[in-house]
C-alpha cells in the first residue's frame, strides 16, 4: 500500500510558527521603515541588536498575556485583530518606559506613530495568511478512530473542541459487531475489512485507538493495525492524544493499570526546583501583601458600601498530604452565606454581594492568601484548596481526587487559568483532569506559563 499523507501543523509547531513569523514580519517592517532616509527611531543594524532583542521579548511576552498565540482565538480574524492591537500597544508603551535598552525618543514624535503602525500592519499581514491558509481544511490532520462504539461519543466531543485543525473523519468499530449492538450516529463508520484502502481514499495521517480492552479488538483490525506500524504509519493511543491536545489527564479512562499514566514529574523530588519556587513564592508573596497594603483604603471603602460587614473571613481547607489549614480571603458573599448548609459556588450566586462580585473578577479577593503563602501552607502555583466538605464527597466519587494533595495547593493554578470555577461533581472532575496534568508536567516552564494566563485572567477581567 502507497499512501501520500497530506502537510498538517501539530499544535506545538503552530505555535512556534506564529512566535517566529511574527517577529520576522516585524523586523522586515523596520527594515522598510529604514528605507525612509527621516526614520532614525530604531535602526536595523548590529548595534542595535540588543534593542531588537528586546523588542522581541516584549512581542512574546505580552502577545502570550494576551492571547495573541492561542490557537483558537488565532484562527479568528476579529479576535486575532483585537488582540494585534492591543499586544502592539502594550509593547510599544513598554518599549518607550525603558530607554536603557532601547532607543531614545526621537525629535519627531510621529516616528512613533510609524513604528507603531508598522508593527500592527506586517503581523496583521502574516495572519490574514495563517488564516486563509494554514488554518485552512486543506492542512487539517486527517484522522480515523478505532474504538468500541459505546465510548466514541465521548472522545469524538472532547477532541473536536480542543483543536480545530484535527479532523476526525471517521471510524472503525473494535469489537465484534452483534445484532444488539449499539449504533453511534454523527460519525462515518468504515468496515473492518475496508480498513487500509480507507487509509489510502480517505487521505488518513493518523490512526488514533481507543479501545480500552485490548483484548476485543477483532483479529482483522488488529492485524491492519500491526501491518501499518511496521510500514511506518502514525498509530497513537487515544490517552495521549487527549493529554497532549486538552492538556489535562483523561482519569474516567484509566482502569486497573493507573500507575501507567502517573509518572509525575521529576521536580517534585528536584531540590532545585523545590528550592526556587519556594523563592519565588516568598518574593511574589511580599510584593503580593505590600500591593494589598497601598489598595486597602480603596477595598475599605467598597466593603463598607457593597458589602458591609467584616472585610476578611477564614475558612478550613484541605493541604498537602490531607493536612487542614486555614485559609484567610477577602469577604466576597453575604453574612451567613450558609446558615441553610453548605452549597456549591456557582455563577451568578445570589450570595455575591455586588462588590464581592468585583473583587472575585479582579482576583483581589485572593491577595490574603499571600499570608498563606508566606506561612507555608500554600504555594503561589498549584491545585486549589478545596472545603473538606467537598474533598470528602468528591473523593467518593471521583476516583484519584486525593492525588491532588500531594503537593501545596496554589493561589492560581493549571485548572484555573484552563477551565471555569467548578460548581458541580462534573467540573470537579474537569479541574482534577488539569491539576493532575500539572503535577505530571511540573516545571518552571509550567509554572510560567500559568503565570502568563493568570496576568490574563485579570487583565481580561475573568476571575470567578
Amino acid at each position: 500500500m502507497t499512501h501520500k499523507k497530506g502537510i498538517h501543523f501539530e499544535v506545538s509547531e503552530r505555535k512556534i510558527l506564529l512566535r517566529i513569523m511574527d517577529i520576522i514580519m516585524v523586523f522586515l517592517a523596520i527594515y522598510f521603515l529604514n528605507l525612509y532616509p527621516k526614520f532614525e527611531y530604531i535602526q536595523f543594524n548590529e548595534s542595535n541588536y540588543v534593542a531588537l532583542a528586546l523588542l522581541a521579548v516584549y512581542i512574546i511576552i505580552f502577545g502570550t498575556i494576551f492571547e495573541l498565540y492561542d490557537l483558537q482565538k488565532a484562527s479568528k480574524f476579529d479576535s486575532t485583530f483585537r488582540n494585534i492591537v492591543i499586544t502592539t500597544s502594550t509593547v510599544v508603551l513598554f518599549y518607550l518606559l525603558t530607554p536603557v535598552l532601547s532607543p531614545y525618543l526621537p525629535e519627531e514624535r510621529i516616528q512613533i506613530v510609524y513604528f507603531y503602525l508598522a508593527i500592527i500592519i506586517s503581523i496583521l499581514l502574516w495572519r490574514l495568511f495563517y488564516i486563509n491558509l494554514i488554518e485552512s481544511p486543506r492542512f487539517y490532520k486527517r484522522v480515523l478512530l478505532v474504538a468500541e462504539i459505546s465510548n466514541i461519543d465521548g472522545l469524538v466531543k472532547a477532541l473536536n473542541t480542543s483543536d480545530p485543525n484535527y479532523k476526525i473523519v471517521g471510524f472503525i468499530n473494535s469489537e465484534t459487531s452483534t445484532p444488539d449492538s449499539v449504533k453511534f450516529k454523527g460519525l462515518k463508520e468504515f468496515q473492518p475489512k475496508d480498513f487500509l484502502s480507507v487509509i489510502e481514499k480517505e487521505r488518513i495521517s493518523e490512526v488514533l485507538v481507543a479501545s480500552f480492552n485490548s483484548e476485543a479488538i477483532i483479529a482483522e483490525v488488529y492485524h491492519d493495525l500491526m501491518m501499518l506500524l511496521e510500514r511506518g504509519f502514525k498509530i497513537r493511543e487515544y490517552t495521549q492524544v487527549y493529554e497532549e491536545l486538552l492538556h489535562r489527564v483523561p482519569i474516567q479512562f484509566v482502569g486497573k493499570d493507573f500507575y501507567k499514566y502517573f509518572p509525575f514529574s521529576r521536580s517534585n523530588e528536584n531540590k532545585l526546583y523545590i528550592f526556587f519556587q519556594r523563592t519565588f513564592d516568598i518574593l511574589l508573596a511580599i510584593i503580593g501583601l505590600t500591593a494589598g497594603v497601598l489598595i486597602l483604603p480603596f477595598i475599605l471603602i467598597g466593603n463598607m458600601l457593597g458589602n458591609k460587614g467584616p472585610l476578611l473571613y477564614t475558612q478550613e481547607r484541605i493541604g498537602r498530604n490531607g493536612k487542614p489549614f486555614k485559609i484567610i480571603k477577602l469577604r466576597t458573599m453575604i453574612v451567613n452565606a450558609e446558615k441553610d448548609g453548605v452549597k456549591w459556588a456557582k455563577k451568578d450566586d445570589k450570595r455575591i454581594t455586588k462588590f464581592g462580585k468585583f473583587l472575585r473578577r479582579s482576583r483581589l479577593d485572593e491577595i490574603p492568601q499571600f499570608f498563606n503563602v508566606l506561612k507555608g501552607d500554600m504555594s503561589v502555583i498549584g491545585p486549589r484548596p478545596e472545603r473538606p466538605f467537598f474533598v470528602n464527597e468528591l473523593s467518593r466519587i471521583i476516583p484519584f481526587y486525593e492525588t491532588r494533595h500531594i503537593i501545596k495547593p496554589g493561589l492560581t493554578g493549571w485548572a484555573q487559568v484552563k477551565t471555569r470555577y467548578g460548581s458541580s461533581v462534573d467540573d470537579s472532575l474537569t479541574k482534577l483532569q488539569y491539576d493532575l496534568y500539572y503535577i505530571k508536567h511540573r516545571s518552571v516552564f509550567l509554572d510560567f506559563n500559568i503565570t502568563i494566563k493568570t496576568l490574563s485572567t485579570i487583565l481580561y477581567y475573568r476571575g470567578q
